[in-house]
């Protein structure tokens, strides 16, 4: 633990970690808060999906724009107006949903909110690496901040539950929306640790890379950057997961008649992956991180097979804090992976791809899940969850020589 000691004793550190932790608790209650409030009111899972998907699509793009915004005017100007209209948005979504108004009207301000959102997470480790220069304390920043982020999963969906379940179905919507805006005021007022803005250049040269690939790297979308594309689509795939696990916990554990067991449930295999992130970050890893990357997937997909045998919600509970041990590590790596690929001046940008890509997953897996629960039973939604996992390690088995050869040439400096 002394290597993240180290860390958090670096001027503004801590306060901008915790401030971000602040800033980004309420993402974890946001799925997990529309599913419970829109199926309570309306009795429906195909819907609070939709409606979770509706948010998580909305925000997987908007944070892609802002991440660009963001890199080229700076944070706070950017996102601090941004996180109030979420807030705002996300407000209006609880009146609705209270009011049971009528399913559409849902969508609107579930997108408005999503659009606005951002992500906090990639403000806080573009953060770190303005302040750090060494690669394996860039490593131990990163572990911190993926461990955070499960700690986040860990009291996010036992407090929405808690609340949605013990207060009324609309609660759990409430606390994001206090947790989100206290925390994007405190992140947005720590100056003296933002990282100056980056001017894009009006002109830029394509560079040709052996492959044949034309990547500017200055202009549009940073998608079009080699490499940077296939790390997304398998993180669509890792959040395809994470989607389809929240609806099936909600559902599963309401088949059981305890469903205030689901946060409990979301909360294990977080803690799982907390510890996983916690001695991962420790090491100083000698293999390079595409092995580890293609590691880490291979063993979520054999992992997220567990659920399926579950025949109870503690047992489910077990199989999530094993499942959970391979989830942080995996999310390192990919955001290692994208800060090595992207171009300078854009790691806002190509950090905020990878959670972007986890959103889009989400809303894919929660939709999916979703019906195939109404219209069979919450082991298919199990099912789904699995075949997202196995999806995410054939794509990361197709890719992983490709990005190895691109982690090579960057390091080496060929273009």
């Amino acid at each position: 633990m002394g290597a993240y000691k180290d860390l958090l004793r670096l001027p503004g550190a801590a306060m901008f970690s915790a401030a971000g932790l602040l800033a980004r608790s309420g993402g974890a209650m946001m799925g997990i808060g529309i599913v419970l409030m829109v199926s309570a009111q309306y009795d429906s899972y195909g819907l609070a999906g939709g409606v979770s998907a509706a948010n998580t699509i909305a925000w997987a793009g908007g944070a892609a724009l802002l991440s660009n915004l963001v890199d080229r005017y700076g944070q706070r100007r950017v996102m601090l107006p941004s996180a109030i209209v979420s807030a705002a948005a996300l407000a209006v979504l609880v009146v609705l949903g209270t009011m049971r108004a009528p399913a559409w009207t849902l969508f609107i301000p579930a997108a408005l909110s999503g659009l606005f959102g951002g992500a906090p997470g990639a403000l806080v480790r573009a953060r770190w690496n303005h302040l750090l220069k060494d690669a394996h304390q860039l490593h131990t920043a990163f572990s911190l901040e993926s461990t955070l982020d499960e700690l986040t999963f860990v009291v996010g969906p036992v407090l929405a539950t808690f609340l949605a379940t013990e207060v009324a179905p609309s609660a759990g919507l409430v606390a994001p929306i206090v947790l989100s805006t206290a925390g994007a005021f405190w992140f947005y007022s720590l100056r003296a640790t933002e990282p100056p803005p980056t001017k894009p250049r009006t002109r830029s040269k394509q560079t040709a890379h052996e492959d044949g690939v034309l990547a500017d790297r200055h202009t549009g979308w940073l998608l079009a950057h080699p490499g940077v594309a296939a790390i997304a689509l398998v993180t669509v795939m890792v959040g395809g997961l994470f989607g389809a696990i929240d609806v099936s916990v909600v559902a599963a554990t309401e088949a059981w008649d305890v469903k205030s067991m689901a946060g409990v449930v979301l909360g294990a295999m977080s803690i799982g992956s907390a510890i996983g992130g916690l001695g991962y970050g420790s090491r100083n890893w000698v293999s390079s991180v595409t092995k580890r990357w293609l590691v880490g997937i291979m063993l979520l997909a054999v992992t997220m097979a567990l659920p399926l045998a579950a025949s109870g919600p503690w047992l489910l509970g077990v199989a999530g804090f094993l499942a959970g041990f391979s989830v942080a590590p995996s999310l390192i790596n990919l955001n290692t992976l994208v800060q090595r690929l992207a171009p300078s001046g854009r790691l806002t940008e190509g950090l905020a791809w990878v959670s972007a890509s986890l959103g889009v997953g989400v809303s894919i897996g929660s939709t999916v899940a979703g019906q195939l629960i109404d219209q069979i039973n919450f082991r298919a939604g199990f099912v789904c969850a699995f075949g997202a996992a196995l999806a995410a390690a054939l794509l990361a088995l197709a890719v992983y020589r490709y990005i190895g050869r691109l982690i090579r040439r960057e390091q080496l400096g060929v273009s």
